[in-house]
């Protein structure tokens, strides 16, 4: 009964909002075209819907044709929102930053994975995004080239060799965990490893769930799996810091000892449960979007057989060139040229996400319509991505688009753009390179569902994971 009760009492307060906002709405004449759909739910559904069947891009295209503008309103998540399309939508927010928009985030996922004691979840954004870029320049991220080489060596052998089928998506999530808990904590430990995947499964699924937090729902599932991940990782940091004190940790190691070994303008460092959180976010960027990318890297090298020959080909040449045990090194990275532009074409057709939200910070004008302060914008990746306008024949597979000085500014945006692009950017691509290294020196496969599709719930993935048959490459 006190479960009927929350639902309805969480059901009403939402057509309250619902209204409210409405009203406001009725007042300003000159928003973009546009609907609202259903009370409270809004066009969410059919937002999220298109995604599940493989086609994200088919809700933006089709209120572009109909309303002939590149902008155009609905309401998602519980929010009106704005969505700004093509290169000037993406230009206009990128350079607008901080400025006319801020980055927002639904309330499910804040509820789920910023949870910070001292800031406002931009704030805590920015903080990170900070953090991050300093310990990703590549400068520094070549220093663990070698050790990325490594894990990838024994991941591979353990979990790839000698097997004659694989399922992808689950292996790629482990060699992504796998990367991001060395690199980001020097977390080596298997066990250990496992006990803080294993509960990143209901993450996600909390995230394109209903937002009720109430026993059993996914969302509370979700909750439970975040608080249960930030207090492991709130062990791991108070060693650490012990381990700093002590000399038995480096300053320098890895962004855990760069966190705690920073001190602000008070000379004060970080809480330390907001440190939990910040290695939290990070290992869930890391994790799932690198995932994705890997997975459909797979996946198009599979129906592709004169690109992987392409990518084999210039793999085959870096390894006939290391001597026996010599690990991977920034130069043979360099020469991964063709590898890195299969990659972005991969990106582009499918990236790991296909848009992200803003936050009107005051009324402003764009194309010649109102946007209210408070206002939700979103922008899409697919709007760009798959116009025929910046990329002909944009269903065709072509990594040459990416030679050169590359596609126009702002049209390629699977790492966003402008201050808030994203700052793991060159490890990601580290990461990708150093697994398809592995991958197609190793092995040719093929796919055991010839038509799987690539869904999006919310990150993109193959529907049934990517089962493959291997044919290992004799010695």
């Amino acid at each position: 009964m006190e479960t009927l009760y929350a639902s309805f009492l969480c059901f009403f307060l939402l057509l309250v909002i619902y209204l409210f906002q409405n009203h406001k709405l009725s007042g300003n004449t000159n928003l973009p075209p546009g609907k609202t759909g259903f009370p409270v739910v809004g066009e969410t559904l059919e937002f999220l819907s298109t995604g599940w069947k493989g086609h994200p891009e088919k809700f933006i295209f089709d209120r572009i044709a109909k309303y002939s503008s590149y902008i155009f309103k609905t309401s998602l998540v519980g929010s009106p929102v704005v969505v700004f399309c093509g290169l000037n939508g993406h230009r206009f927010l990128f350079t607008n930053e901080n400025k006319l928009v801020q980055v927002w985030f639904p309330r499910s996922v804040e509820k789920i994975f910023l949870q910070s004691t001292r800031i406002s979840p931009m704030e805590e954004s920015l903080e990170t995004a900070n953090v991050v870029r300093k310990f990703f320049q590549p400068v520094v991220m070549q220093g663990h080239i070698g050790l990325m080489d490594s894990i990838a060596h024994n991941y591979f052998f353990t979990h790839w060799e000698k097997k004659d089928t694989v399922v992808v998506l689950p292996l790629t999530k482990h060699y992504s965990f796998l990367l991001a808990c060395h690199l980001l904590m020097s977390v080596k430990d298997p066990n250990l490893v496992a006990l803080l995947k294993n509960p990143f499964g209901l993450l996600l699924k909390g995230i394109v769930s209903v937002p009720l937090d109430l026993p059993g729902t996914p969302f509370n599932r979700a909750i439970k799996a975040s608080t249960f991940i930030k207090k492991e990782l709130l062990v791991i940091v108070k060693q650490r810091k012990i381990d700093l004190a002590e000399g038995r940790a480096s300053p320098n190691q890895d962004i855990l000892s760069r966190i705690l070994s920073t001190r602000d303008d008070n000379s004060n460092i970080m809480p330390e449960a907001d440190i939990a959180n910040k290695i939290f976010g990070l290992l869930v960027g890391s994790h799932d979007n690198i995932t994705s990318v890997c997975t459909s890297i797979v996946k198009y090298l599979a129906e592709l057989p004169e690109v992987y020959q392409g990518v084999y080909q210039e793999q085959l040449e870096i390894a006939k060139s290391k001597a026996p045990g010599e690990l991977l090194s920034w130069g043979d990275i360099q020469k991964m040229k063709y590898s890195w532009n299969v990659a972005c074409e991969v990106m582009r057709l499918a990236p790991p996400s296909h848009g992200f939200f803003r936050e009107a910070l005051t009324d402003f004008t764009y194309n010649g319509f109102s946007i209210p302060k408070g206002w939700k914008i979103f922008w899409n990746t697919f709007s760009t991505h798959t116009n025929p306008e910046f990329f002909p024949e944009p269903q065709k597979f072509d990594p040459s688009r990416f030679e050169g000085s590359g596609p126009t500014p702002y049209t390629y945006v699977p790492f966003g753009g402008g201050p808030r692009m994203c700052p793991g950017k060159d490890f990601a691509r580290l990461e990708v390179l150093v697994f398809m290294h592995h991958l197609v020196k190793r092995f040719r496969w093929e796919k055991l569902i010839p038509d799987e599709k690539i869904v999006y719930v919310p990150v993109a993935n193959p529907e049934k994971g990517l089962p493959i048959r291997l044919f290992p490459h004799e010695s």
